[in-house]
């Protein structure tokens, strides 16, 4: 992509179903810049409901423009019914994003099929993708495992956020459209801060061959941003991009990492030197590392860390570089690292949300890259956006309603194990993490502490 002269790196995000759909409208609203937005959907109606600057309508003649309901098949034939016009709207491009919500149908038949045309285009491809609440039962979890499974055989990356992570940060009066903004919020923090270490200038520059070395047939990777301000301001930054509350994931064991500090002209050698040496310490001893500094005037006294990981020890995800017909069925996606279980005096998971992600109580969000006039690259600065977003009203009264009654987050409904998974008939669970399909990522051990 050619901007004012010079470069920069073709970077689409493609949303398919109706929960890839309304993440690429909540990306627009959030004025996230430099990037390419399509909206692709069975459902005639969603998409006349699209901020995308491109919209693809498939499988007319499977769905007649009614939608898959909740069956992965029909979108799967109804995906590969548009697959040229998906061809066509993908070719050039450098990096891509797929999203989608799990365990319905458009999206959990037809991203892996997207998945598939761009490995063929030979595009770096991350997938960001949403599993069901548990309370939705067993038959979407058993798409969503099967989506998923098929999906990590056709990405370089693979992003995964259990919707039901989202029932440990949410206070009693959350509403629904917050919540789900706090997982909207990981792709497109994710794809932002990609656009920015590829597109702004640095002292130690990174660029998308640096990303693909990283995100390349990698896996289960980790996306991480922190930002903090004042004197432990890198220790804060680093903590919040070495851990995420909404991907219950870490960085230890991780073999390729990406480090980026953006910072003023205040930003001082030994604190970038103390937040280095605790990733450091975290990953794999044999790790490999790559460097970035940015200043950026604009940004004072914060100080804002962006870490990309990925290649954990004991990782057996099948990537572009490991297909099923090498001798071994693939593993699904979900024996990987996770968080371990919060000590009994450690805070809920709330407390550790950076209020960059924390949703806004009223009205859309405000382009910040228009209202400050922003110009030459067209990306906006990762500081911009995070100023526009604290909103810590949220957290505030999540912590005071908690800590007022003295309880614990309330249990969701349960339901009946896959077979073969969990209990016997009659025998009570001993923890909500027995019996689920994905536990890795629905793993929520310090719940019942």
């Amino acid at each position: 992509m050619r901007v004012g002269g010079e470069f920069y790196a073709n970077i689409r995000v493609i949303g398919i179903g109706g929960g890839g759909c309304n993440a690429v409208n909540r990306m627009i609203e959030g004025g996230v810049q430099g990037i390419e937005f399509i909206a692709v959907n069975t459902d005639h109606q969603v998409l006349q409901h699209s901020k995308a600057s491109e919209t693809i309508r498939i499988g007319e003649k499977v769905t007649r423009g009614l939608g898959a309901g909740a069956q992965p098949e029909l979108g799967q034939k109804a995906a590969e019914e548009n697959i040229e016009e998906i061809s066509k709207a993908l070719e050039g491009t450098d990096m891509l994003f797929i999203t989608a919500g799990m365990g319905g149908g458009t999206g959990t038949g037809g991203a892996p099929v997207i998945a598939q045309v761009a490995e063929k285009l030979g595009i770096l491809t991350v997938a960001v993708v949403t599993t069901p609440f548990r309370f939705e039962g067993s038959r979407r979890r058993q798409n969503a495992e099967k989506g998923i499974r098929e999906l990590q055989q056709h990405v370089d990356s693979l992003i995964v956020v259990p919707n039901d992570k989202l029932l440990e940060i949410a206070s009693d009066d959350t509403t629904l459209d917050e919540a789900f903004n706090l997982a909207d919020r990981v792709l497109q923090y994710g794809v932002s801060s990609i656009s920015d270490l590829v597109a702004v200038p640095g002292l130690i520059n990174l660029d998308l061959a640096d990303v693909r070395r990283v995100m390349t047939n990698a896996g289960i990777c980790h996306m991480g941003i922190g930002r903090g301000n004042g004197e432990s301001r890198a220790a804060t930054a680093v903590k919040q991009a070495m851990t995420s509350p909404l991907l219950d994931t870490t960085i230890d064991g991780a073999q390729s990492i990406i480090i980026n500090f953006t910072g003023g002209h205040d930003m001082k050698m030994k604190e970038v030197n103390e937040a280095a040496s605790q990733v450091r310490e975290a990953v794999s001893p044999d790790a490999e590392i790559i460097f970035g500094a940015v200043i950026d005037e604009n940004m004072q006294d914060d100080l804002v860390i962006t870490i990309i990981a990925s290649r954990f020890g004991g990782d057996s995800v099948p990537g572009r570089g490991a297909r099923a017909g090498h001798g071994q069925m693939p593993q699904p996606a979900f024996g990987m690292p996770q968080r371990q279980a919060a000590a009994p005096d450690s805070r809920s998971a709330i407390d550790d949300l950076p209020d960059f992600l924390r949703p806004p109580r009223t009205g859309p969000m405000r382009d910040p890259g228009a209202e400050q006039g922003l110009q030459g690259t067209g990306f906006s600065r990762t500081s911009q956006r995070h100023d526009e977003l604290a909103m810590a009203d949220m957290i505030g009264r999540a912590t005071e309603n908690a800590a007022k009654h003295n309880r614990n987050i309330p249990r969701v409904l349960d339901e009946a194990p896959l077979e073969g998974t969990g209990p016997a008939p009659g025998k009570a669970r001993a923890g909500r993490q027995e019996g689920r399909v994905l536990p890795w990522f629905l793993r929520d051990d310090e719940i019942d502490r």
